[in-house]
């Protein structure tokens, strides 16, 4: 079933005008938004006990720099079904596998033409690297569709941002590794968690997927199932 369609259909069929039904919606006479998907089979634990946003959860709100596209991506004005992950450009195992396989979600949804109901949100944690140019060098390494144009590589402004919204807000723990402050900058690098959230319009997360390799096909699945459902 729609829910949005429902929801109007509540309003308008019982002859409640629009700003009295949003306002019943805002004050909390409504129902708080749920997920669509059925519980995971393989979550461990209950999400309240795992440390980033999990089944049932509500996703916190960021707003990060996408630098290829000149402006801030702020998931509060976002109504789209989203998949938000962490990563770093140098990472030579863990990303490449988990962007690979994301981008390959990416090309399942353009398939199905869902592409204006879905968007990618991939922040890197270690923006002194992961410039502009290193960004899309990256993507189109790693095959990601910038002309579908709902792919956005997310850069905080340093790396104290990056640690406040990945690692503490999103729970997408890292850690820098190796060389020291004064060190050459392309002597460390991260141990991390692998983590991949998906969230319905209603801001509330359906999966988080806790590994670098996904299944794409059932990431898709469940991406559809999501978008179909609103």
């Amino acid at each position: 079933m729609n829910r949005r369609r429902y929801l109007q259909s509540v309003c308008f069929g019982a002859g409640v005008g629009t700003a009295g039904c949003l306002k019943s919606m805002v004050s909390g006479d409504s129902a708080a938004p749920e997920p669509v998907l059925d519980p995971p089979t393989n979550q461990q634990f209950d999400s309240e006990d795992i440390p980033y946003p999990a089944y049932g959860e509500r996703l916190p709100d960021f707003a990060v720099p996408d630098p290829l596209r000149g402006r801030t991506v702020d998931t509060a004005d976002l109504d789209e079904t989203l998949l938000v992950t962490g990563f770093f450009a140098t990472c030579p195992a863990e990303c490449l596998s988990l962007i690979s396989r994301l981008t390959n979600v990416q090309a399942g949804v353009v398939d199905e033409g869902l592409t204006d109901r879905t968007r990618f949100l991939a922040i890197t944690f270690d923006p002194e690297r992961d410039d502009a140019e290193t960004l899309r060098a990256y993507g189109e390494r790693m095959n990601v569709d910038f002309e579908a144009g709902n792919w956005h590589f997310l850069r905080p402004a340093s790396a104290d941002r990056a640690e406040a919204v990945v690692d503490e807000r999103l729970g997408i723990t890292f850690d820098r590794v190796g060389a020291g402050e004064s060190s050459r900058l392309t002597e460390y690098d991260f141990v991390h968690l692998s983590v991949t959230v998906l969230r319905n319009p209603d801001g509330i997360v359906e999966r988080a997927y806790r590994t670098d390799t996904p299944d794409p096909e059932r990431v898709r699945s469940d991406v559809s199932a999501v978008v179909d459902a609103y």
